[in-house]
């Protein structure tokens, strides 16, 4: 049955205040009385809408990989702009990495970060097997190239283990960090020979 306005105003409250208690606690030091209280609903409503806390938490953390996916389509003719992207986009959803950081230490310690990894990766590596066909990538796994691309778009991301960048450093500093990335990528995936 579909929702009411109202009824899809309490499921949206729940998932924008789960996503940030999750962010922040991980799956399991989150707590639904914390979520409930700040979505101003109840635990009834959480579970009608969602089964569980590891239902809602898995529902957030797909719809975050799907999210990044939307807003920030690869460009494998242009993979260094990607990674640029990437990295902006961290900054403005800081809750995106920590997210799959979470999944990474209390779900997924090895292996892909999802189970469905053929769904979120197939267009991406697509993308990158057409572009070494054209010869503007390197020859190499696709895999291992988009790995390499994304771990270096999160070189400053909240998953650092050197420094966590925030949107409200400088400008500068993030033009500068978007240039050593920019070139640094390109240098990364040039195609052999340039």
């Amino acid at each position: 049955m579909p929702l009411t306005s109202r009824g899809a105003a309490t499921k949206q409250r729940i998932v924008d205040v789960a996503t940030q208690e999750f962010a922040q606690y991980g799956l399991a030091g989150a707590r639904v009385e914390r979520i409930v209280a700040a979505a101003r609903t109840n635990k009834a409503q959480l579970y009608a809408y969602f089964g569980s806390k590891e239902e809602l938490f898995d529902a957030i953390f797909m719809d975050s990989m799907d999210s990044i996916r939307n807003v920030v389509p690869i460009d494998a003719g242009d993979l260094a702009d990607w990674a640029v992207r990437l990295y902006d986009e961290y900054l403005r959803r800081p809750d995106l990495i920590r997210l799959a950081t979470w999944v990474r230490l209390e779900r997924r310690p090895a292996g892909h970060l999802v189970e469905q990894a053929d769904r979120l990766d197939a267009e991406k590596l697509g993308a990158i097997a057409d572009a070494q066909a054209a010869g503007l990538v390197r020859a190499g796994d696709p895999f291992d190239l988009m790995a390499m691309v994304i771990a270096m778009s999160m070189a400053w991301s909240p998953v650092s283990n050197v420094y966590a960048a925030n949107a409200e450093e400088p400008p500068e500093l993030h033009e500068q960090r978007r240039t050593l990335l920019r070139e640094s990528v390109r240098r990364a995936v040039a195609p052999d020979g340039q």
